[in-house]
């Protein structure tokens, strides 16, 4: 059985943040940080209408196969995200794919046969899922929505990496360490990722996986690293796609 939290709407029964209304998201949502890309996914979907766009937090409705799907932005970093997560999560939602961008960490992951990297788990080197649950608990993407991510990539000739992703709350912290007055740590702990085989940095997906988890959720995490490319777009529209599939089998046995 899993803790749903508390839901808190605005003076027009909204969402507090998101400022969207129960049947106005799909059960299916897609998420990238950046409001500008929400209008970029929202292409691939059939007949999309722009719902609500507050603060950082924009959000599309559209269909996939007859399924009503939505694109919401998280904006940047774990608390932005976790508030995106739970108001959604009243508002109906029940899968997740967070479609973003990430760095570079480990020498596999300057391969450039990859279009970016499917992300299994994250490593939680950030400091709003402690606000849920103790560091002991990890961060593991759902393996369904892995899994139809993987097979989305592999049918349409895309290379995605698979493999963990660093969480971190601090972008300079990574790209101008010297300038913080523990830049000795960060450093150490790069080093550690580098050589632990983690393949992406980035700001937001173990708050969505833990997020999700807790409230008996599902959720993945697709990257592109460096820039977004349509690839990664095609690869988690397709994932929903088979995901849509698969859950109106199981609702038929």
């Amino acid at each position: 059985m899993s803790i749903q939290s508390k839901e808190v709407l605005n003076e027009k029964g909204q969402q507090y943040h998101i400022c969207v209304e129960k049947g106005q998201i799909g059960k299916y949502v897609l998420l990238p940080g950046d409001p500008g890309r929400t209008d970029l996914i929202a292409r691939f979907l059939d007949n999309p209408k722009l719902v609500a766009y507050n603060r950082e937090h924009k959000t599309w409705t559209g269909y996939l196969d007859g399924e009503m799907v939505s694109v919401t932005s998280t904006g940047m970093g774990g608390p932005s995200a976790a508030i995106c997560l739970e108001e959604l999560i009243h508002a109906g939602a029940e899968t997740f794919i967070r479609v973003g961008t990430c760095g570079r960490i480990c020498e596999e992951s300057y391969n450039k046969k990859y279009d970016g990297v499917v992300i299994t788990g994250a490593i939680r080197h950030e400091g709003t899922t402690v606000q849920y649950i103790p560091i002991e608990y990890p961060a593991i993407a759902d393996r369904h929505v892995t899994e139809a991510l993987v097979q989305s990539a592999r049918e349409q000739g895309f290379c995605f990496a698979e493999g963990i992703a660093q969480c971190k709350d601090s972008f300079y912290g990574q790209h101008d360490p010297d300038s913080m007055p523990n830049g000795f740590m960060l450093k150490s702990y790069w080093e550690a990722w580098k050589k632990a085989g983690v393949m992406a940095s980035e700001m937001e997906s173990a708050t969505v996986f833990i997020v999700a988890a807790i409230r008996g959720k599902r959720a993945g995490a697709l990257m592109a690293y460096e820039h977004m490319n349509e690839n990664t777009i095609k690869t988690a529209i397709g994932a929903i796609e088979k995901l849509i599939k698969a859950d109106r089998m199981q609702s038929e046995k």
